[in-house]
C-alpha cells in the first residue's frame, strides 16, 4: 500500500494497493469487513517482491505470516487496519500493541503515553495479561525518572492520571516499576518477553535482546 501521483492523498491514511495486489480488512473469520470497521490487515494474492522464506526456519515463515487464516493462503501482515467507503486504508498499528479490555480495544502507545505524560516517568511499556472476567487487564512496567521512587502512593497517583489523560478503561490493572525495559538492538520494546515475565511464563529466545 503506497500513495501514487495518481491517487489524491488523505492525510493519515497510507491511500490504496500498488496495482496488482488484493488486499483487504477482515474479521477474525476471514469475512471482509465493513467500511470502518476495524480488522485485520491481509494481502490475498503473491507479489513480485514478496519474502519467500526464513533462511533456515522455513516452518517459521508459514507459522507467522500464512497459518492465520488456514487453507486461504493469504499474507497476515500483523497489522489492525479499516478502510473507508473510497477504498483508502487506515493502518492503526500492530496487532500484538492491541489489548482488548472488556470489548474495548486499546492501542499500548496511547496508554503508554499517557503514563510518560506524568513527571515520574522516563519510559513505559504496557501489556495485556489473560483475565476470566474482563478478557484481558493491562499491566504497564515504567521506568521513572531520577529522584522519584515507586511506591503504592506513586502507583495510585500513575493511575488516577491514567484515568484523567486517555479513559478509565484504560487504567492498568498493575504497574511494576523496573530500572530498564527488554528491547532489540534496534531498541523496540520486546512485549512477549515482559508478558512471559508478568505470567512467570518462560521468556524463550532472548538472542536479540539488547546487552
Amino acid at each position: 500500500i503506497t500513495p501514487m501521483p495518481s491517487v489524491a492523498l488523505k492525510p493519515g491514511s497510507c491511500t490504496k494497493p500498488f496495482p496488482g495486489l488484493d488486499v483487504d480488512v477482515v474479521d477474525d473469520a476471514g469475512n471482509s469487513c465493513a467500511p470502518g470497521v476495524e480488522g485485520k490487515l491481509v494481502i490475498k494474492n503473491p507479489w513480485p517482491g514478496m519474502l519467500r522464506t526464513i533462511y533456515g526456519d522455513p516452518d517459521r515463515m508459514v507459522k507467522t505470516y500464512f497459518s492465520t487464516f488456514p487453507g486461504k493462503n493469504w499474507y497476515m501482515a500483523g497489522d489492525s487496519a479499516r478502510k473507508d467507503e473510497d477504498g483508502y486504508f487506515w493502518v492503526i498499528g500492530r496487532i500484538d500493541d492491541v489489548i482488548k479490555v472488556s470489548g474495548y480495544r486499546l492501542g499500548t502507545a496511547e496508554i503508554e503515553s499517557g503514563l510518560v505524560s506524568h513527571p515520574s516517568v522516563a519510559e513505559a511499556a504496557c501489556i495485556g495479561v489473560p483475565d476470566e472476567v474482563r478478557g484481558n487487564v493491562i499491566y504497564a512496567y515504567c521506568m521513572l525518572r531520577q529522584g522519584f521512587t515507586g511506591s503504592d502512593e506513586l502507583v495510585d497517583k500513575l493511575k488516577e492520571h491514567i484515568k484523567h489523560e486517555v479513559g478509565p478503561i484504560a487504567v492498568p490493572s498493575k504497574i511494576e516499576f523496573v530500572s530498564a525495559l527488554p528491547k532489540t538492538r534496534s531498541g523496540k520494546i520486546m512485549r512477549r518477553v515482559l508478558k512471559a515475565r508478568a505470567m512467570g511464563l518462560p521468556e524463550g529466545d532472548t538472542s536479540t535482546l539488547e546487552e
